[in-house]
């Protein structure tokens, strides 16, 4: 085992399972603060890809202050329009030149050579967005734009020896620089965090949630993709209350929308009743008005996000690193999605201590409850953490000592495998939000 500073103990704290009130929250892809944070991260790994086939290794970059301006919306039962369209801004720094070696009779020469980086960046959005909201038209229902500045010097310097901190971020290519870092040196001085095991209601949320942009939303497809869910658990009793985009023109009337909304309403609770003996009640859409005189006011949208009726988004508003928003738990207010997975720690130790947590429940019994922080130096191998934490709830007549080397070995093991973390957010083998 390395040497590494790993503490395990036990926590001064019941399990989030028998507290007494519990929050869990998640907003679904079509959300304005998931958009940016899927647009960040479809940047982040477009930009990865780049900096590996021009370059051959990735250099220095971060997207994660994608910002998203709401647009207005004319909806109208069988199809309605875009008035004023999104517009969402790509906002970070990026590497944009390296320097190539060529030899030619003999002779050493050097060229610099820009990267596309912006249209890169660009296309990676779009391709995106048509993705995830098919019904709206990029270029006219939303505006992309992108504002990529160079890296900062300091910062350059810590990712690795192959970026020239007086050339602002310029790299060398062709084999002529030096092999970069085996295990990359922290960027910041940060921490992450995880829990493990979900409790009923977080993975009630987190389904809940996939399944109706999944599964349901292929064969209902006046469903949008800004779902967003909130459930809340006093006791014994779970609500669980969800706010749907209708899409307009899959609906012909107020009758259509009225039983759209009582599908989504039984089969959330569908979902439910597969993770909890407990009582659970759903209700959706509850803004809803339908008065006796005049127009009822309802959730109805054009492009099934309420990123057309003036719901602003940002990255790092929304989910955490696991899917969810959970105030019982500790969460660190890092923006995972659209940081460099090489040597952000406010993306790595977030996805990382995840990892840990899932591992350690799966492994070891006797674990009522888990929390894992790990923490990072500036500068220091990111395999190295400043401390990594074991806060554990065991299960009735369970001691720690009885487990406490296991779950150290498992941190001790995880962490010696920390650049797999890198390997899978590049290829979106791991979700960020």
């Amino acid at each position: 085992m390395a040497d590494r500073n790993i503490r395990v103990h036990a926590a001064d704290r019941v399990a989030v399972e028998d507290q007494e009130v519990e929050i869990v929250e998640r907003k679904g892809i079509g959300h304005p603060d998931s958009i940016c944070d899927g647009i960040a991260e479809s940047v982040s790994r477009a930009l990865a890809d780049l900096y590996q086939d021009r370059v051959g290794q990735v250099l220095h970059y971060n997207t994660d202050e994608t910002q998203l301006v709401a647009g207005s919306a004319d909806t109208e039962y069988g199809g309605g329009e875009i008035l004023e369209p999104i517009y969402i801004l790509i906002v970070g720094r990026a590497t944009k030149n390296y320097r190539e070696v060529v030899h030619r009779d003999g002779e050493r020469e050097t060229k610099i050579r820009r990267l596309p980086v912006e249209s890169t960046a660009v296309r990676a959005a779009k391709d995106y967005l048509n993705e995830i909201l098919p019904e709206l038209e990029v270029g006219t229902d939303v505006i992309l734009d992108v504002k990529l500045g160079e890296g900062s010097g300091d910062l350059v310097n810590v990712f690795g020896d192959d970026e020239d901190e007086s050339a602002g971020g310029e790299a060398d290519a062709a084999g002529e620089s030096d092999a970069a870092p085996e295990i990359p040196m922290a960027n910041d001085t940060s921490f992450g965090v995880g829990h493990a095991p979900l409790t009923d209601l977080e993975r009630i949320v987190k389904e809940a949630e996939g399944r109706l942009n999944g599964e349901y939303a292929a064969d209902h497809p006046e469903l949008g993709p800004d779902v967003k869910i909130m459930g809340k658990r006093e006791g014994d009793n779970i609500d669980i209350t969800v706010a749907a985009a209708m899409i307009d023109r899959h609906l012909d009337g107020l009758d259509d929308y009225r039983a759209a909304v009582e599908d989504v309403r039984e089969f959330v609770a569908s979902v439910a009743d597969e993770h909890t003996d407990r009582t659970v009640s759903v209700d959706v859409n509850t803004a809803d008005e339908f008065p006796e005189d005049g127009e009822p006011s309802i959730y109805l949208t054009t492009t099934g996000t309420s990123a057309e009726q003036g719901d602003d988004g940002s990255v790092g508003r929304g989910n955490r690193a696991n899917g969810l928003i959970t105030p019982n738990r500790p969460m660190s207010m890092e923006a995972t999605s659209g940081k460099n997975p090489v040597n952000h720690i406010g993306k790595i130790y977030n996805l990382l201590s995840d990892e840990i947590a899932r591992e350690v429940v799966a492994e070891v019994d006797g674990i009522r409850d888990l929390r894992i922080r790990v923490l990072s130096q500036i500068g220091r191998p990111i395999d190295q953490p400043h401390v990594a934490e074991a806060d554990v709830v065991t299960e009735d007549g369970v001691a720690l000592d009885e487990i406490q080397g296991e779950i150290r070995e498992i941190i001790d093991r995880k962490l010696a495998d920390v650049t797999s973390v890198t390997e899978a957010a590049i290829h979106g083998d791991i979700t960020t939000f």
